[in-house]
């Protein structure tokens, strides 16, 4: 059954970034896009189980630090080779200045 975690505050993440958050074994990836919303991913690469908070953030995109991969944050998909296997995803919503994501 999903269960929604608080991942961090609204201001620990700025427009156009990405921070990790590691919960119970796991790390994801949690962005603010330009627009304001908050996202969240799976943190390793699908390619080189590289942590994708140490890539680039452009616009809507991240780009792995190891080998330029880039994926879609909001959908998950794979863009640019290497990468080939999309991101899993999850539901990102904010209260009272929270970010919680659903697991």
């Amino acid at each position: 059954m999903p269960q929604w975690v608080e991942a961090c505050g609204t201001d620990d993440v700025e427009q156009e970034e990405v921070i990790r958050f590691d919960h119970q074994g796991r790390t994801f990836c949690i962005f603010r896009s330009p627009e304001d919303d908050f996202y969240c991913t799976d943190g390793v690469c699908t390619h080189e189980k590289v942590h994708l908070a140490d890539g680039l953030v452009m616009d809507h995109s991240i780009e792995c630090p190891k080998h330029s991969g880039v994926f879609d944050y909001r959908t998950g998909e794979a863009m640019r080779m290497p990468v080939c296997i999309n991101l899993k995803t999850y539901t990102a919503k904010v209260e009272n200045d929270r970010v919680f994501i659903e697991i």
